[in-house]
């Protein structure tokens, strides 16, 4: 099973990196820092949105529909002349849906972290959310997922709570479980503001996952 980190290390990654890079005209640097702390956040709380059977079967029918991986076939030509209009609606409204009103708390903990400002972060999940609901569209259909358990144990071993062994996934543990608890959540919290701060994105996440 592909893991979340294939989406920053593989090729679709650096494709990834470097478009958004160019559309906010941030360094490949930075915009590869945000990505790699936004991601696992933007997984998790589909994840817990998924965890009820509405939430689970509204995330399917999104990746079975308008989210079908299709978007990953010509990200050269996403990219080529600057994100079109539509792809940044799609992921603003996917963003609304995922962090409801914690968007501004989760754009303004990774501002503080990666030293960007919060519009530019804004920008930079906008462009990545339509990809990684295509990532995870392709998934779903590689894997034959149908049902709220299926999509709950894909974004669980993409995030690395599955056994799918090897060096990946000792690199996505090691990544997101970094105290070895078990908790993903918390060391993704840590790692965007580096420990605990009162009211930051450790409480952020308390709230937004309901733990």
């Amino acid at each position: 099973m592909s893991g979340i980190l294939d989406l920053i290390s593989g090729p679709l990654g650096q494709q990834l990196i470097s478009g958004v890079s160019q559309q906010t005209g941030q360094s490949s640097d930075k915009t590869s820092s945000v990505l790699t702390m936004a991601l696992p956040i933007l997984m998790g709380a589909m994840k817990r949105n998924a965890s009820t059977p509405e939430g689970a079967q509204g995330l399917l029918s999104a990746l079975s529909n308008k989210h079908d991986g299709g978007v990953l076939n010509n990200l050269s030509g996403l990219f080529g002349g600057g994100v079109d209009q539509n792809v940044m609606d799609d992921g603003a409204g996917i963003l609304g849906h995922i962090l409801g009103s914690k968007q501004p708390q989760v754009e303004n903990a990774l501002s503080q972290k990666s030293g960007l400002d919060a519009g530019s972060v804004g920008t930079i999940l906008k462009v990545a959310a339509p990809i990684l609901m295509g990532f995870l569209g392709k998934q779903t259909q590689q894997q034959n997922v149908s049902d709220a358990n299926g999509i709950s144990n894909l974004l669980g071993g993409m995030l690395g709570g599955g056994a799918t062994g090897g060096k990946e996934q000792s690199l996505i543990e090691s990544f997101l479980d970094s105290d070895g608890d078990g908790s993903i959540l918390d060391d993704v919290a840590g790692m965007v503001l580096g420990g605990g701060k009162k009211g930051g994105l450790g409480g952020l996440l308390g709230g937004l996952f309901g733990k």
